[in-house]
């Protein structure tokens, strides 16, 4: 079975439009409650390295520290219905028998947690970074106080009501409806990685017109038909990536040198390669984690649209 695309197995319900008052204070009260706990930007785990266990009962987390004061609900859990919150809480010192502090991009790369796991931790990480740096009201700087459990914030001063931001991503896969796809390379990649081009969706702008513009700014191509694929969260911090193929008009490549250290095109016979781990010249494809690697996947299968 192929494993899912990470950050997109999170099955926690909810139930964001009924939340009051009482519904973060009901779930730290429920016996059935599992916390989960962020130390600076490591989740704290339990368990053997090949199959960790992030989640704690109250009085464990608060073991360790937890800030539950500042918790977020996350949800509950279909079937047994148990709350899920997310807390700070201190790095463990070291020694601390049977906790560790893990990475979360580390955590997923390994396909070591459960996909539901994987997605809530995912859901956590975003909501807890955004409540940290949403602290003060963006109208009149006054102190916010967090409502419905986490998932918005009001000004105590004016008013004002802010709600969790996800910033749209486009990610890309250029081909030239042959045999022939467009792969980058940045300099903070791992040794040997190439990966599809990718950036931020602008103010006023259409997924479509930012695949064009992003392609057009990274590599001097011009694209012409867009198609969407897929998306994934991506909660580092807070973003959706978005991901589409792009049909090139053209096959010179002027690439930014600002931006990529290499842009080129790949025929479909080097892609597979990439993909499994055989290519002569140590190019790789990103983690199947990522959204980068479904796109890539399909495009060395022969199943992107024309």
């Amino acid at each position: 079975m192929t494993r899912p695309l990470g950050f997109t197995g999170n099955l926690l319900f909810r139930d964001s439009e009924k939340r009051g008052p009482d519904s973060l204070p009901d779930a730290l009260a429920d016996p059935r409650l599992r916390v989960c706990l962020l130390a600076e930007r490591s989740f704290l785990t339990t368990g053997p390295d090949d199959a960790p266990d992030a989640f704690f009962d109250r009085a464990g987390a608060q073991a360790l520290g937890a800030d539950m004061a500042e918790a977020v609900l996350l949800g509950h859990r279909p079937g047994d219905g148990a709350p899920v919150v997310v807390a700070t809480a201190p790095v463990p010192p070291e020694g601390t028998s049977g906790v560790r502090a893990m990475d979360l991009r580390g955590l997923a790369m390994s396909g070591v947690l459960k996909s539901d796991d994987e997605g809530t931790l995912g859901q956590a990480q975003h909501l807890l970074y955004w409540n940290r740096r949403t602290r003060h009201c963006g109208v009149c700087g006054g102190k916010t106080e967090a409502e419905a459990g986490g998932l918005r914030r009001r000004c105590t001063a004016c008013g004002e009501m802010f709600f969790p931001r996800t910033d749209p991503v486009v990610i890309m896969l250029v081909h030239d409806g042959a045999d022939r796809c467009l792969l980058g390379r940045q300099k903070q990649f791992a040794p040997g990685m190439y990966s599809a081009l990718a950036g931020f969706v602008e103010p006023g702008e259409t997924l479509e017109d930012a695949v064009r513009r992003e392609v057009l700014e990274e590599s001097g191509l011009t694209v012409g038909a867009v198609t969407y694929h897929a998306s994934q969260p991506w909660p580092f911090p807070g973003s959706l990536m978005i991901g589409c193929f792009g049909r090139a008009l053209g096959d010179e490549v002027r690439y930014d040198a600002d931006e990529l250290e290499d842009c080129r095109w790949f025929d479909r016979a080097e892609v597979r390669a990439m993909l499994a781990g055989t290519h002569q010249g140590g190019i790789g494809a990103p983690k199947p984690f990522a959204i980068a690697s479904i796109l890539i996947r399909a495009f060395a299968e022969g199943s992107v649209p024309g």
